[in-house]
């Protein structure tokens, strides 16, 4: 802040630039994303003015970051774009060293992955995360690979494709352990303790990701998938108020920082919870339902948004309220053009078939 009034004092433009880069990232880890979004938005007009490619690429890079958190895909989507067309590795690919410690071209497509999955494409996201896991490994960046393989982890996680997920979670192992780098092999452990519930070793993958944990309170916006996980794993376990709990304290954190994207996912997989817990709860369950389809909505994210639809559904059809759940779920079925092979719009097709009477549910896992 000193810094910045310095500028100001001596019209030192050029030094503004960087002054106002580092203010934002503060804010943002922080977790005072407005202020982090206004300094953004500063940087982006100074990079305008001056008309000068190296820090329009970092000031778009600055603004994917904060509008992924917050929940504004779209922008998300069109900032990375612009990183797309701006960067080039030869005048650009040393950036990491000054800007953020990565490759800003690496970052724009990790967050253009997400951004496009969470619009609702997730070939198109596959396809653009694979380019970032071949960039990041023809820069022998570590720090940048890390980056595109936890992005490639979340994708591949929630387009269902469980042995890519798996092989990805390996790969993150070894260059954790190359590295010998703590913290990555922390959140390596974790993820392996993920996979391994996902395989049916409940009891040691939950132990497994416990020993992992304490070093993923460190990045707010990934805090929120990897508490979904924890959930999620101890549902799978029968552990439902340790679920529960997580469930409770990162929507607490959620409103108090305002790393929105996956908010949607919390309060439907709260849902989930309360119906596993006590078919008393079903009122309470759908409201969760209904909170995660009208904030999915709001952000544009028609990959949670059938997610959420899909749980609400299936409650509906329980309670006899078949054809409103089946009109539901055909609408946001329809509006997909893609990703017709991943699991959940599988699944989707499956209970449309089942509203139908033209199949049974199979048996839960």
């Amino acid at each position: 802040t000193q810094a910045g009034k310095l500028c100001e004092q001596l019209g030192e433009t050029t030094q503004l630039f960087p002054v106002l880069w580092t203010l934002s990232r503060i804010r943002n880890w922080r977790g005072q994303l407005p202020a982090a979004r206004q300094l953004a938005e500063q940087l982006l007009s100074l990079a305008r003015r001056e008309q000068d490619s190296l820090r329009l690429l970092e000031a778009h890079h600055t603004l994917w970051a904060i509008l992924l958190d917050i929940g504004e895909l779209a922008s998300t989507k069109d900032n990375a774009e612009q990183g797309f067309m701006l960067y080039d590795r030869v005048r650009h690919g040393q950036l990491g060293s000054v800007y953020g410690g990565h490759d800003a071209g690496v970052c724009s497509r990790i967050h253009a992955a997400k951004a496009v999955w969470l619009l609702g494409y997730p070939d198109q996201a596959l396809q653009i995360i694979e380019g970032a896991l071949i960039m990041a490994t023809e820069l022998s960046h570590p720090y940048s690979l890390w980056l595109a393989l936890m992005a490639a982890i979340w994708i591949h996680h929630q387009r269902g494709d469980r042995q890519a997920a798996q092989d990805r979670v390996e790969n993150l192992r070894v260059l954790a352990t190359e590295q010998t780098h703590r913290r990555w092999i922390r959140t390596a452990t974790f993820l392996q303790g993920w996979r391994m519930v996902e395989r049916g070793q409940s009891e040691r993958g939950i132990a497994q990701m416990r020993q992992g944990e304490s070093e993923l309170l460190i990045e707010a916006r990934q805090q929120t998938y990897y508490a979904t996980l924890m959930a999620q794993a101890c549902l799978k376990g029968g552990q439902t108020e340790q679920a529960h709990s997580v469930l409770t304290k990162e929507l607490e954190r959620v409103r108090d920082n305002g790393v929105r994207y996956y908010e949607a996912e919390l309060h439907r997989i709260k849902g989930e919870l309360l119906l596993r817990r006590s078919t008393s709860s079903r009122k309470e369950a759908e409201t969760c339902f209904h909170t995660a389809i009208d904030l999915s909505h709001d952000q544009v994210a028609k990959s949670l948004e059938l997610r959420a639809i899909m749980s609400l559904s299936d409650l509906w059809q329980k309670q006899g309220k078949k054809e409103e759940a089946r009109r539901m779920l055909q609408d946001i079925y329809g509006w997909f053009t893609e990703g017709f092979d991943t699991a959940d719009l599988k699944q989707a097709k499956q209970l449309l078939n089942v509203f139908s009477g033209r199949t049974r549910l199979p048996a839960p896992e």
